[in-house]
């Protein structure tokens, strides 16, 4: 199997990007209903769960898991 220069690079930059201190998907998860709240009532959630934000960031996955949570509850609030 060989390996494009592009996939070389972007897992490079995966690699560092990495930090000591970071969420897996399933933690990632558990702290989205928290993050939610937080966005929704106007409080700056991204400084409040900075490991969250950075996970969402790198994880389209759990970006997306957020992104159709969010705009569920926007739709049971309006």
């Amino acid at each position: 199997m060989q390996l494009s220069s592009e996939t070389i690079r972007k897992m490079m930059n995966s690699v560092k990007s990495t930090r000591d201190e970071e969420l897996t998907c399933g933690h990632c998860f558990d702290e989205l209903d928290q993050f939610i709240e937080m966005t929704l009532s106007g409080k700056n959630a991204e400084e409040a769960m900075p490991l969250v934000q950075e996970h969402l960031d790198r994880c389209a996955g759990c970006r997306e898991e957020y992104e159709v949570l969010l705009e569920a509850i926007q739709a049971l609030i309006n």
